[in-house]
Order: C-alpha cells, then sequence, then structure tokens
C-alpha cells in the first residue's frame, strides 16, 4: 500500500469443486499483496455452504496473514447451531463476523424464520455480542432493500442492527455514486456514525450482473448497458471497460473523503487487481 492508497476488503465465495478452491486460493494468493484490512467468505441461502465456509475461512486463519470475516445468517439453524457455528470460529481464532439475515434457500417463496432461530439479522447481531467479543459487520442497501417498504423503514432497521451492537456496515454494491452520497446523507442525518463501506463489483460478466442486480435492488444505468454492449465476444475489451468503470467509481468515492473500498471479487483477482493498481495500491 501507498500512503495515500484506500483501505479495502475483499469477499469470497466457498468453492464447491477442488478445481474451483484451486481458482480461489489462486484469488487469495494474488490479492494478498494488497494487504486488505479483511476478507470475507459468503455463507450460502439457507446455510448450504456452511461446511464449506468453515473450512475455507479456517484455511484463511492457518495458512495466510489475514484477517477472515466469517458471513453467518439466520436461516435455517435453530439459535442454539448458530451459536455453536460462532463458537467454533471464536476457537478458530476468527474475531470478525458478517452478521446477515440471509437469502431464503432455492425454491423458497419468501424468507421464513427458523422456529427456534434468529429472526433478522438485530436478533443475531445480538446473539453473536453474547457468544464474543466480535467485530460485526452488517448489510447496508443504498437503494434500499428491495422487502422494505420505504428508505425511513430501512435505515431504522440500519440503526436496530447498530442498537445491538454492529460495529461497521458494508454496502450492496451500487454503480451510481450519487445514490452512495445521497444513502450517506440519510445515514447521518438519523444518527448513525459507524463506517459505512461502500461495496464495489467489478463486472466480469454484464449479463449475470444485470440478472443478481435485478434480484438485489441494484439500478443498472442506461449508460452502464451502453458501455458493455457488443463486448460479449471481446474479452479483452470486456475486462478494460469493468476496470475503467470500478475504478472511476472508486475515485469519486475517495473523493468525497471515503477511506475504505469493500471488493465484491466473485473469486477472481483479475478485476480487483487492476481496479486496486489504479487507485494507487501495490
Amino acid at each position: 500500500m501507498t500512503p495515500h492508497s484506500p483501505s479495502v476488503s475483499f469477499e469470497f465465495f466457498p468453492p464447491k469443486t477442488p478445481e474451483m478452491e484451486q481458482k480461489l486460493w489462486q484469488a487469495i494468493t494474488a490479492l494478498a499483496p494488497l494487504a486488505p484490512s479483511f476478507v470475507s467468505v459468503t455463507y450460502g441461502a439457507g446455510g448450504s455452504t456452511r461446511e464449506r465456509t468453515h473450512h475455507t475461512v479456517r484455511r484463511i486463519v492457518q495458512e495466510t496473514s489475514l484477517k477472515p470475516a466469517a458471513h453467518l445468517t439466520c436461516v435455517g439453524a435453530s439459535r442454539a447451531e448458530i451459536d455453536e457455528v460462532a463458537k467454533a470460529y471464536w476457537e478458530a481464532g476468527v474475531r470478525h463476523i458478517v452478521a446477515l439475515r440471509g437469502d431464503p434457500p432455492q425454491g423458497a417463496t419468501g424468507y421464513v424464520p427458523h422456529p427456534d432461530g434468529y429472526r433478522y439479522s438485530c436478533e443475531l447481531v445480538a446473539g453473536l455480542r453474547r457468544v464474543g467479543d466480535f467485530e460485526i459487520s452488517v448489510a447496508a442497501f443504498p437503494e434500499k432493500h428491495p422487502e422494505s417498504p420505504s428508505f425511513a423503514a430501512d435505515i431504522d432497521y440500519l440503526k436496530r442492527k447498530i442498537d445491538a451492537g454492529a460495529t461497521r456496515a458494508i454496502t450492496q454494491y451500487f454503480f451510481d455514486a450519487e445514490l452512495y452520497f445521497r444513502y450517506i446523507e440519510r445515514v447521518r442525518g438519523a444518527g448513525i456514525t459507524i463506517p459505512v463501506v461502500p461495496g464495489i463489483l467489478p463486472i466480469g460478466n454484464f449479463a449475470q450482473a444485470k440478472k443478481f442486480s435485478a434480484m438485489c435492488g441494484t439500478n443498472v444505468p442506461a449508460w452502464l448497458e451502453e458501455k458493455f454492449a457488443g463486448l460479449d465476444e471481446q474479452p479483452e475489451k470486456r475486462n478494460a471497460t469493468a476496470i475503467d468503470v470500478a475504478s472511476e467509481l472508486c475515485r469519486k468515492l475517495l473523493a468525497s473523503g471515503c477511506g475504505h473500498l469493500h471488493f465484491y471479487t466473485l473469486n477472481r483477482a483479475d478485476l480487483t487487481q487492476a481496479v486496486c493498481s489504479q487507485l494507487g495500491s501495490r
């Protein structure tokens, strides 16, 4: 890192196959020299990747000097089961949890709390506080959560997570810096003072990013669609466009005084590495 380069963190997901595990560790090895503040490992819908998440996090603790943050959700487990997972993380040396409500299992029509579980992420945060002195990150939504009736309700819910003990919020990715700036105004106006770290998605596959954005309520601007139009069969040009778009967004955020960027890597290093390089990280 250069003295003026931003603080960064990276998100990975646990691999399903030996080939995907090799790709993940290539990405971790390539990005480690950027000295991230932490690296987070996701937790599949319905807790479907619990063991793989735990294995990946434990391996990061044992084989690298990186600080892992393990994702944990409310879905598909009782409070006692979730508490046991949290205790196992603590015993493995993990001190940072990303606490989320979580997505319903595949095929489910909507979120239904486990009858003996934590119903929502604010309850999960409070439960984790009872287990250990974790650093706890939670989700924030510059375009509001798709299920929230209003921005006011959404920010009120973020405040409940903070009151329960959250120490940082990480946003859903977005493509327009102004959305983040307006969101921060609302958040600070509500008396929320913890860091709200912007989530950045370098677009490796535009069709996939568009599909996922529709599911999570992220707006894909027309100008962005135009930039990627016709690049499906031109990987070099597509990657260059992805790097330029993400770098420009990051520059706007940094110019506004934002000091930390969280990258959704999708287990590939090249785009995130290139963006960080453009921002002065080596």
